[in-house]
């Protein structure tokens, strides 16, 4: 039901589509089928202007249809010997360097080769329950073609501690990235609330409050960021963030919100410049990467420090671009 949902696609009936069916106006903006609208309509996930509704009924323009979507049962994950590259490991948590292309954990579309699987394996029994079957320790996540630090859980203490520092802002993560064109100032916040995409379920968005594309559904989010190095004869420049908030795809939408893509980000704007296309063989997904982690230790309080060195495609873009300032 509605309170058990994952989140919620909000959409007002346009003048072009006053009398289409409930479930035909759902299935097309949601991009699913009309039975399994229908389902969620029967289900109550699915409402007309805030109420359950049949799904037979006819928009009119001005209607807001919210679309629930349900979280999909947990399918218990499984251990694979999968290399991974551990910073620092004791008995409570794990922090490993995640290689871009690698997905946290088990999903549609994605049901191995996880994180979580490789954790599994290289840890056994020994990781937090509180995830859940399919996210056994996982306190954090980053993006699939983002690579860095990453910590788990291996007891649920730790995973309690975690999870509040996380909330308290006392674990914190910087990043590396590259980004198109100049930012101008040596630096900068962004702070615009996140939400869903209103049309594109893919993505993320900057969304106001008030908005009529779903302002009540986005949350708090904010991203600082500092420039490090500038190559105006590329035309990117070399930066570093910190959250304050860990919304999904924060920094890559806050970047592109304010003109400046990240390198390789097709999802958001960015890997269409000349340069990008010339270069391709470099750009392994979008140029971001978590370079520093710290947090407190969940048994023994001591603020522990864990850093990683940029990968290498993303150092080697570095060098190339500048090489291409000095030449």
């Amino acid at each position: 039901m509605r309170d058990e949902a994952e989140d919620i696609l909000s959409v007002l009936c346009g003048d072009e589509e006053a009398g289409v069916r409930l479930d035909a106006f759902a299935a097309s903006h949601a991009a699913i089928s009309r039975a399994r609208a229908q389902k969620l309509i029967e289900d109550g996930d699915i409402t007309l202007n805030g109420r359950a509704a049949k799904k037979n009924e006819k928009v009119s323009p001005g209607d807001r249809v919210e679309i629930a979507f349900p979280e999909t049962e947990d399918a218990e994950a499984a251990p694979e010997d999968i290399p991974l590259n551990v910073v620092y490991e004791d008995g409570d948590l794990i922090v490993v360097n995640k290689p871009v292309g690698m997905v946290v954990h088990p999903a549609p579309g994605h049901t191995s080769g996880t994180l979580v699987n490789a954790l599994l394996w290289h840890c056994g029994s020994s990781l937090s329950g509180i995830g859940g079957v399919n996210r056994p320790g996982i306190v954090h996540r980053i993006d699939r073609d983002t690579s860095g630090l990453i910590c788990a859980a291996k007891n649920d203490l730790a995973h309690a501690s975690l999870a509040e520092q996380l909330k308290t802002h006392a674990m914190h993560r910087e990043y590396r990235m590259i980004v198109t064109g100049n930012l101008r100032e040596d630096c900068g916040t962004v702070d615009a609330p996140i939400g869903r995409h209103p049309t594109e379920r893919k993505k993320m968005a900057v969304i106001r409050p008030g908005s009529k594309n779903g302002g009540s559904r986005a949350r708090e989010a904010v991203t600082h960021w500092s420039v490090l190095e500038r190559y105006p004869s590329s035309g990117f420049t070399y930066a570093g963030a910190v959250l304050e908030t860990g919304r999904t795809h924060q920094i890559r939408v806050h970047l592109a919100y304010i003109g400046h893509p990240l390198m390789g980000d097709t999802l958001y704007g960015g890997g269409h410049t000349p340069f990008e296309r010339r270069h391709a063989s470099l750009i392994d997904g979008q140029m971001l990467h978590a370079a520093a982690l710290v947090l407190r230790h969940p048994r023994t309080g001591e603020e522990l420090r864990f850093e990683t060195p940029l990968p290498d495609g993303f150092a080697s873009m570095l060098a190339l671009l500048r090489a291409n300032e000095d030449s």
